[in-house]
């Protein structure tokens, strides 16, 4: 998995894995060397090795000769020599001392290096190599539906194209020997490249084609696994594991290399736990083995018509064997071994899930809705207070709002004064209470929507509407000197009765 020169695709471009072409700075990369030589100055004669590692597409790496002296760092792509003629493209993996240090690990001497490097990669040599690797996947698609048509029982796993376009490797797993001389036959006349078939194995595909194990964690084949020794059930049967396929079994259907990580250790532990120890003959009854903690050095066994098991250390159940070798049958199994219980593991971290309710933010849009009030309902209430108010009064309840902002007086203008109701005289009038602050998040009502004040001679209240205030030199017309209305008595009488209930 990872980016594509590792396992999947095709090479790390400077648009793949985002580290500027180099695939070996990060974790993606496959089969990775750590150059421990980097920080390390060479003497002033030192001549470099002159073999260079490459590595391909996959876990495919050779050695190539370079023979001109190209200073080359892990990373670069080069041109190197292809064995059936032209040139391929690959990045350097190793350089220097550490090349020939892998020489000696792999068993290859220098003489039998002969492929050599032409030059660093060009931007004609890149281009074509990713149209290459571009027609890998639509390839391998026809290349399966011709192996269909012809019925051979053959899975193409991959596909890998040659630097320059000239030669396709067609990886395939079957269960025998398989004759494909009639699909080379097709597949050179579809694609018009030469063809190579490689038969591998499923280990082998599961590597090249790369994923997750049931553990969470890239597969080891694809990552660091070089070689792939045999795994037999006999591994499982000594850890005590359950004969289970669909656990045992990888993602390439074959046992999982993972079961001989530890079959060593298990192996030390159970030199120490006697063999043959199926049954202990006591007067109680004959007691069968159960379990066995291999670590803990503890064996299980249990009575015959009882559910209880009864654990003895390897000590005890030796000497009760060797009882029973000579004849001996003791009364019972003797005294139990204290199995220390483990304590209760405690988490360490919180359930997400139940410490918040799914309907928490059901239940905050139902606040804020209750919240905030009817606008109209109470302005009717409003209402009904200023009717039943008596006259000449203020009834102040708290939930009037404040001025709207046109009301307020412009700066530098003089002092705002309110002006009295009809036939109340300017010096007698009672001044009103100032207004409490508004209470809550509601909005400032409009000046029209405030009920007026109640007049003498039980006149109903006068609506003053919206209309907007008229300006007089700068000042509103609240702001203006009373003056005497001589047909303030028609306006009385033509004003309608109030017809609210």
């Amino acid at each position: 998995m990872g980016c594509g020169s590792c396992s999947t695709g095709g090479g790390c471009s400077p648009a793949g894995c985002k580290s500027n072409g180099s695939c070996l700075t990060n974790g993606c990369s496959k089969l990775d060397v750590y150059d421990w030589l980097a920080h390390m100055d060479m003497p002033t004669n030192y001549k470099p090795f002159p073999v260079i590692e490459v590595k391909f597409k996959g876990s495919r790496k050779e050695f190539f000769l370079n023979n001109d002296n190209i200073y080359l760092e892990a990373g670069e792509l080069v041109a190197v020599e292809a064995a059936t003629g032209g040139y391929d493209i690959g990045h350097v993996s190793l350089t220097g001392e550490l090349v020939r240090m892998q020489m000696v690990k792999r068993h290859v001497k220098e003489a039998d290096v002969v492929k050599k490097i032409y030059r660093k990669a060009t931007v004609a040599d890149v281009d074509k190599w990713k149209a290459a690797k571009d027609m890998e996947w639509e390839t391998m698609h026809k290349s399966r539906k011709l192996a269909l048509e012809l019925n051979l029982s053959m899975k193409l796993s991959d596909v890998d194209y040659q630097g320059d376009k000239t030669k396709a490797t067609f990886y395939y797993t079957a269960e025998g020997r398989v004759d494909f001389r009639e699909l080379i036959k097709k597949m050179a006349e579809t694609f018009r490249i030469r063809i190579e078939m490689r038969q591998i194995g499923m280990r082998q595909e599961a590597s090249r084609l790369g994923g997750i194990g049931s553990c969470g964690r890239e597969l080891c084949c694809s990552t660091w696994l070089t070689d792939f020794k045999t795994v037999s059930t006999s591994a499982a049967r000594y850890q005590n594991l359950s004969l289970n396929t669909l656990k045992l079994a990888g993602q390439c259907g074959k046992l999982k290399c993972c079961l001989n990580y530890e079959l060593d250790t298990y192996m030390d532990a159970l030199k120490h736990i006697p063999d043959n120890v199926n049954v202990l003959k006591t007067e109680k009854g004959d007691a069968r083995l159960q379990k066995t903690d291999i670590f803990k050095k503890i064996m299980w066994f249990s009575y015959p018509r009882e559910e209880s098991w009864v654990p003895l250390p390897i000590s005890k159940v030796k000497e009760i064997q060797q009882q029973n070798k000579e004849g001996i049958i003791p009364a019972d199994l003797g005294e139990l071994v204290e199995v220390e219980n483990a304590p209760a593991k405690v988490l360490d971290y919180e359930n997400v899930v139940g410490q918040d309710s799914l309907t928490r933010l059901d239940d905050r849009s139902r606040n804020n809705n209750k919240k905030k009030p009817n606008n109209s309902n109470n302005n009717n209430n409003n209402r009904n207070r200023t009717k039943g108010a008596k006259p000449g009064t203020t009834e102040n309840n708290g939930n009037r709002p404040v001025n709207s902002q046109p009301n307020q007086p412009r700066q530098g203008a003089a002092p705002a004064t309110e002006k009295p109701a009809q036939g109340t005289p300017e010096g007698n009038r009672t001044p009103q209470a100032p207004r409490p602050p508004q209470q809550g998040n509601r909005p400032p009502q409009a000046q029209g929507n405030r009920p007026a004040q109640p007049q003498q001679g039980n006149k109903p209240p006068q609506e003053n509407g919206n209309k907007p205030p008229q300006e007089n030199g700068g000042n509103t017309r609240r702001n203006r000197p009373n003056r005497p209305n001589p047909n303030n008595q028609n306006r009385k009488n033509n004003t309608p009765p109030d017809t609210e209930q």
